[in-house]
C-alpha cells in the first residue's frame, strides 16, 4: 500500500509541475513530505476546474463534478478510487484537514456552471472563496501555523487576491468562454461595457476600472501577508514566493492595463526561480 501512495504522489506531482507553473515555483521550497500534500490538494482542485472548464455540454459538467463528489464521499469514507483521492485521502489524514473546505471547493467550481456575470464585488468574493480561499485554507493545515483564527482569515484573504489577479489576467480568456467576473455595478460605474470586452477596447474607462480593481487586489494581499509570520520558516518562504509572483504580475497589469486584451501577462521561469531562491535563502537566514 505505502508504494502505491507514493506513485500516487508521484503522480500528483507531475500534474502540477506540468499544469500549475506558478504555484510549483512556490512548492518546490517546501520540505517533501508537505510539499507531496501539497501536491494532491492542488491535484484535487486542478481536476475540478478542468471540468468547469472543459468543452463539454453543460449536462456532462454537471455529471462529471456529481461524479467527483461521490468520488470524495468515498475517499473521506477510506474507499478512495484513483491516484488522485489516494494521496488525498493520505494527505487529509496525515494533516487533520477539514472535509468541509474540498466540498465548498466543488460548491465554489460549479458556480462556474450556471453564473457568468456578478452584479456586485460581493457575490464575486463568494466565488473568489469557494475557488481559491478553499485551496489557501487547506494549504495552512499542511504548512503548519500558530493563531488559528488569524492565520485562517488572513489565508482566506490571500486566496481572495489571488484569485482577484486571475481574473484581471484571464479577462480576454474568460470573455472567451462567455464568462465576466467584474462586477456588473463597477463596469457600469466606470461606464465601460461587456461589448468593450468582447472587442478588447482599452479606452480611458478602462483603465479607471482596472486600476480600481488592482488596488482593492492589493489590499487583499497586504491582509494576506499577515499570515507569514503565523508560520513555520519553509512554509513561509513558500508562501511568500507565491504572494511575490502574482503580486508582481498585478504590478505589470497596473502599469500596462491593456496588455490583458491581449495576452496573458506572466513572468518568466528564470524569474519565479530567482524568487524562490530568494525567498529560501531568507528563510535560512531569519
Amino acid at each position: 500500500m505505502e508504494g502505491s501512495v507514493q506513485r500516487a504522489y508521484r503522480h500528483c506531482q507531475e500534474l502540477t509541475k506540468r499544469e500549475a507553473k506558478n504555484f510549483y515555483y512556490g512548492f518546490i521550497l517546501l520540505p517533501p513530505a508537505k510539499r507531496q500534500a501539497i501536491y494532491a490538494g492542488y491535484t484535487f482542485a486542478r481536476r475540478c476546474d478542468d471540468i468547469a472548464d472543459d468543452n463539454l455540454e453543460p449536462e456532462e459538467k454537471v455529471r462529471q463534478l456529481a461524479e467527483y463528489r461521490r468520488r470524495l464521499e468515498q475517499c473521506l469514507h477510506g474507499h478512495p478510487s484513483g491516484p488522485v483521492f489516494l494521496a488525498l485521502q493520505d494527505t487529509i489524514r496525515r494533516y487533520r484537514i477539514p472535509p468541509e473546505y474540498f466540498w465548498q471547493l466543488i460548491d465554489g467550481v460549479e458556480m462556474d456552471l450556471t453564473v457568468r456575470r456578478y452584479p456586485t464585488f460581493a457575490d464575486l468574493r463568494r466565488y473568489c472563496y469557494g475557488v481559491a480561499s478553499t485551496v489557501g485554507l487547506i494549504s495552512i493545515e499542511v504548512f503548519g501555523y500558530r493563531d488559528g483564527q488569524q492565520a485562517r482569515q488572513h489565508a482566506e484573504d490571500l486566496g481572495i487576491a489571488l484569485q482577484l489577479t486571475n481574473i484581471l489576467r484571464d479577462i480576454r480568456e474568460d470573455a472567451q468562454r462567455n464568462r465576466i467576473y467584474i462586477p456588473q455595478d463597477e463596469m457600469e460605474r466606470f461606464s465601460y461595457s461587456e461589448a468593450d470586452i468582447f472587442n478588447g477596447i482599452a479606452n480611458e474607462p478602462f483603465q479607471y476600472l482596472m486600476r480600481f480593481q488592482v488596488e482593492r487586489a492589493r489590499e487583499y494581499f497586504e491582509r494576506g501577508q499577515k499570515l507569514l509570520p503565523l508560520l513555520p520558516r519553509r512554509s513561509r518562504a513558500c508562501t511568500a514566493v507565491l504572494q511575490g509572483i502574482y503580486s508582481r504580475i498585478l504590478a505589470r497589469m497596473e502599469a500596462q492595463p491593456s496588455a490583458v486584451l491581449r495576452e496573458r501577462v506572466s513572468l518568466s521561469g528564470s524569474q519565479k526561480l530567482a524568487l524562490a531562491s530568494r525567498e529560501l535563502v531568507r528563510s535560512l537566514v531569519t
